[in-house]
């Protein structure tokens, strides 16, 4: 797929690798809708990419308001062959932490918005995608969901975290054999250390830590890198069921 025939719905859409990926799409003559839930953030976005963007106040994981946005992304583009999977929180926290062990509700949080809610936005768009006109292969859309790292060689306190972003790698393969039917292709990228707004809020010796971690090169990663790998799946046809590792080579250390 061409990118300047994207019309993409991006979660967490509003910063960060969203954002990226977001300005790399529109800059290639793509269309993008923006879920998120920072409405100010939204209409800063918006108002910087233009009139090829748009911003939808989503929590990804009402099935209800994931079915209503592509609805609306349909609507406003006539179609929507891509959607990218940028939503999550972090949620660190030990199992047994100092004063008890985790609450469930913290866990199930996590799982929640980092997992549940690109599964429902997997299922909703490819629901819009299967009636697109195929291309020249029978594709008919791309899904691309932010894995990370930590779902291989997670920290101690990221027990929510890791097991958040493994189900995203777990289910990249069994969706791409099941939306072959349709052709749909779904892909996931496991980014390392980023230079994301969380990131950038840390004092600047972390940073120059976590920065003196990765093998090569070493320095975070910038999401412009992020979103030019999200662009390179949409339009290499040939990948689809596998999980890109992006991360300058780094492992990371139990703590």
């Amino acid at each position: 797929m061409q990118l300047d025939q994207v019309k993409a719905l991006i979660t967490g859409g509003v910063s960060g690798l969203g954002l990226a990926a977001a300005r790399h799409l529109v800059r290639s003559g793509g269309q993008v809708l923006l879920l998120d839930i920072n409405d100010e953030a939204g209409q800063k976005a918006v108002s910087e990419l233009g009139a090829s963007a748009r911003y939808l106040a989503t929590d990804v994981t009402d099935e209800n308001a994931v079915q209503t946005a592509v609805a609306e992304a349909v609507e406003w583009m006539g179609a929507l062959n891509v959607a990218v999977n940028c939503a999550g929180i972090i949620g660190a926290g030990r199992v047994l932490g100092r004063e008890a062990p985790m609450a469930l509700d913290n866990f199930s949080h996590v799982i929640q918005v980092n997992l549940v809610g690109a599964f429902n936005v997997c299922k909703a768009a490819a629901a819009a995608m299967e009636h697109n006109a195929p291309g020249p292969d029978g594709e008919r859309g791309v899904i691309v969901s932010t894995a990370s790292v930590a779902a291989f060689d997670g920290q101690i306190g990221q027990a929510a975290y890791s097991a958040s972003k493994a189900g995203i790698v777990g289910m990249t393969l069994p969706i791409a054999r099941e939306f072959t039917r349709i052709g749909v292709r779904v892909m996931a990228v496991a980014p390392g250390i980023f230079h994301t707004p969380m990131v950038g809020g840390m004092p600047e010796q972390v940073q120059e830590s976590l920065a003196a971690s990765i093998p090569f090169p070493k320095r975070l990663g910038r999401p412009e890198e992020f979103a030019e790998l999200v662009g390179h799946i949409v339009e290499n046809g040939y990948l689809n069921g596998e999980t890109i590792r992006l991360d300058g080579a780094v492992r990371l250390a139990p703590k």
